[in-house]
């Protein structure tokens, strides 16, 4: 069976025209040349509609991969988020001008979930692409951090109920921030560079049975 991938970027944010995450998820796919099939997809800045949306998405999809994507504009490198919170926290609104406070991302659910990728052997093979690359301990609490919350609630089997096939049985899946400027300035975030920043992960997530040992993380 060929084993499969999901790859998510979202659309514009803030009244910026484009998101590094979404060119970065066009081009990663554009120049898929990998044996897995690949599937991606733009998410709304929703704190409802994207998390919904991603749970279609690894259902009709099962795939043995799913790596989302957001774009951090306090970001200068490429993180592999570590940790989602069961918590909204809205400091300002998505694009549907929701700006929810205090609130859990699925009711009743844990407090957290580690993401399932091996995140440290992830970004080693960033900076081997040719990016800077870290472990974050925190994707935030807005929709970035909603979704990756989401994403691992409903690979664990909670939401909805476990999904047919591969899904809910070893399927990995987490987070990555990658930087904000597209603006011909900041080169680390060339969306080429970071769209083969995003292959070395999902190519890791495949191969990588065991994590590599070692500290690594921020909070920043």
């Amino acid at each position: 069976m060929t084993r499969g991938v999901l790859v998510t970027g979202f659309e514009p944010f803030g009244g910026r025209p484009r998101n590094a995450s979404a060119e970065a998820v066009l081009r990663l796919r554009a120049g898929w040349a990998e044996p897995e099939a690949l599937t991606t997809a733009v998410l709304p800045v929703s704190f409802e509609t994207a998390p919904a949306r991603l749970r279609e998405l690894v259902r009709d999809v099962d795939p043995d991969v799913v790596v989302c994507v957001g774009e951090a504009g306090s970001r200068t490198v490429v993180s592999l988020e570590r940790v989602a919170l069961n918590l909204v926290d809205a400091r300002i609104p998505d694009n549907a001008g929701s700006a929810p406070v205090d609130r859990p991302v699925v009711p009743g659910g844990p407090a957290a979930y580690f993401s399932s990728l091996p995140v440290r052997a992830c970004a080693a093979a960033v900076r081997t692409s040719g990016l800077p690359a870290e472990v974050s301990h925190t994707a935030g609490t807005l929709v970035c951090n909603a979704l990756f919350y989401a994403l691992m609630d409903v690979l664990g089997g909670r939401a909805g109920g476990p999904a047919p096939g591969r899904t809910g049985r070893g399927v990995r899946g987490g987070f990555v921030h990658v930087p904000a400027g597209l603006d011909g300035t900041a080169t680390d975030a060339d969306p080429e560079r970071v769209a083969a920043a995003l292959r070395a992960v999902v190519r890791t997530a495949l191969d990588v049975t065991a994590d590599v040992p070692g500290t690594a993380g921020t909070i920043d």
